[in-house]
């Protein structure tokens, strides 16, 4: 027995065959007989007619709007059947199905693929799929000499720890995250983090690549990849040419007040009263203006 599959290409689909005329007015002529039936499934819930399109040579759609709370943009469809040779349509089936601006639901997300970073808050707990594979078991070697090396000197070690492919997707989001090459505060300067006082390096293999930060004014505890830069690196100069001048300190507190004598107060009023008076005594001449005798006319 030949038990050989053709697995040649079909090629594209056939449109669908079209009604006689005889059916297609059989068909189309079923609007009433499709609206009746729709009462008799659903009530009074129709809406205003859609039109009808042909399935195939035996068949036909009528939509109808409905009027269903709840289900705006939604419509009826009722399927009509009719044989080459019959005299009248038969209904096949009445749904319900959304229209063009109907509201629908989100699509579907199994639970395992709906927590995003950042949702976990205080108290929640959030368990690891069984196969994940970010985590090997313990006794599984990782890779990672310092891991290995420690836990064989030990002689334990977690139950699981991070596999290579877990090391390989933290260390690829970190470096295209904010706090990688390409993020816009790297751009924007030429000092990096490898150089920086401030960075920690990680420990194990992910320490070739990526530190912490410890510089509260900037990426404060976040983790960095070395070629990650910002304007407070640890050797960033200090301007030149801004701020106040270097100028002596000015301690009012050492300013000595001194009371005036009363004679001498008398005089600073009469001189903020009379000024000319004031000016002719030094220049000795009198206040209206005459030169006083042995003064010299220049």
């Amino acid at each position: 027995m030949d038990t050989s599959t053709d697995t040649r290409d079909p090629g594209p689909t056939a449109p669908p065959a079209e009604p006689s005329a005889q059916v297609a007015a059989l068909l189309a002529g079923a609007v009433e007989q499709a609206r009746a039936a729709i009462i008799e499934f659903s009530g009074d819930t129709v809406g205003d007619y859609l039109g009808v399109g042909y399935t195939d040579e035996a068949s036909a759609t009528h939509r109808f709007l409905a009027a269903l709370p709840g289900y705006r943009g939604w419509q009826w469809a009722v399927v009509v059947a009719a044989c080459p040779m019959s005299d009248h349509a038969t209904i096949s089936e009445v749904v319900l199905v959304p229209g063009p601006t109907a509201l629908l639901a989100p699509p579907w997300v199994p639970w395992d693929q709906r927590v995003q970073p950042g949702d976990l808050g205080p108290g929640d707990l959030l368990a690891t799929l069984p196969d994940d594979p970010r985590l090997v078991p313990g006794f599984v070697a990782t890779g990672d000499p310092l891991i290995d090396d420690t836990a064989v000197e030990v002689g334990f070690g977690r139950r699981q720890v991070l596999s290579s492919f877990g090391r390989d997707d933290a260390a690829q989001r970190w470096h295209d995250g904010d706090y990688g090459p390409e993020a816009a505060m790297a751009r924007s300067t030429k000092r990096v983090c490898r150089d920086c006082g401030f960075m920690v390096p990680l420990a194990g293999a992910l320490g070739i690549r990526f530190g912490v930060c410890c510089n509260e004014q900037s990426a404060d505890g976040h983790v960095v990849d070395f070629f990650y830069g910002c304007g407070a690196h640890s050797d960033t100069p200090a301007p030149m040419g801004s701020g106040s001048p270097r100028h002596e300190p000015y301690d009012d507190g050492v300013v000595e007040v001194v009371e005036l004598p009363p004679a001498a107060e008398e005089a600073a009023e009469e001189a903020a009263e009379n000024p000319a008076a004031v000016e002719a005594d030094i220049l000795g001449t009198p206040g209206d203006g005459s030169t006083k005798p042995g003064a010299v006319e220049g």
